[in-house]
């Protein structure tokens, strides 16, 4: 069986136009945004020496977050920090928070530290100075919460207690251990 020229011709041409075809669908989602890109976690903008200050309706001082790097998202619109350090100003002890890594939410009201977490209020004259140590911690800035569900401890001058989980209200200046707990607490010794 011999097959003549003429014959390939419209094997050829219908070959070309379906290869055509699929570049051309390839071509028009990529233009739409169904690509790959889109799915990338690359960052759209990064801050270096990031330092933000969050001010009460009267004009002092509340907050401020001061951290090595700031990475934004576009993706998942997640925004990333590097060792941040939050501190609090809004009582006679300014409170520290500081991590290796964090994570901000999209309207700023949730601060997820990560990697080695320690808050520290620093000494007055009636109370030695408190530390907290702890994996991971939620932070509300604007409400002053903190929340742990991952061992905790607390060395407040000579007593050290640790907890399973905790919270702390620093308005109230309480924290509330939860789940198994256990610690020495030393009495204030008076003069």
């Amino acid at each position: 069986m011999r097959i003549h020229s003429a014959h390939l011709l419209p094997l050829i041409l219908l070959t070309l136009l379906a290869a055509l075809t699929f570049w051309l669908e390839r071509a028009t989602q990529a233009e739409n945004g169904v690509s790959g890109d889109k799915l990338r976690h690359d960052p759209d903008y990064f801050v270096s020496g990031l330092v933000f200050r969050h001010f009460n309706l009267d004009g002092s001082l509340q907050s401020s977050l001061e951290a090595k790097q700031m990475l934004h998202y576009p993706d998942d619109d997640s925004t990333h920090v590097t060792e941040p350090a939050l501190i609090f100003y809004a009582h006679a002890q300014p409170t520290r928070l500081n991590a290796r890594s964090a994570r901000v939410s999209e309207d700023g009201k949730l601060v997820l530290l990560t990697d080695d977490v320690r808050l520290v209020r620093e000494a007055s004259a009636d109370n030695p100075e408190l530390v907290l140590t702890t994996t991971e911690m939620q932070v509300y800035p604007d409400d002053e919460i903190a929340r742990t569900s991952v061992p905790v401890t607390i060395v407040n001058g000579r007593s050290v207690i640790k907890g399973s989980a905790m919270e702390a209200d620093q308005r109230a200046h309480l924290f509330t251990l939860m789940g198994r707990a256990q610690g020495t607490v030393y009495r204030k010794q008076t003069p």
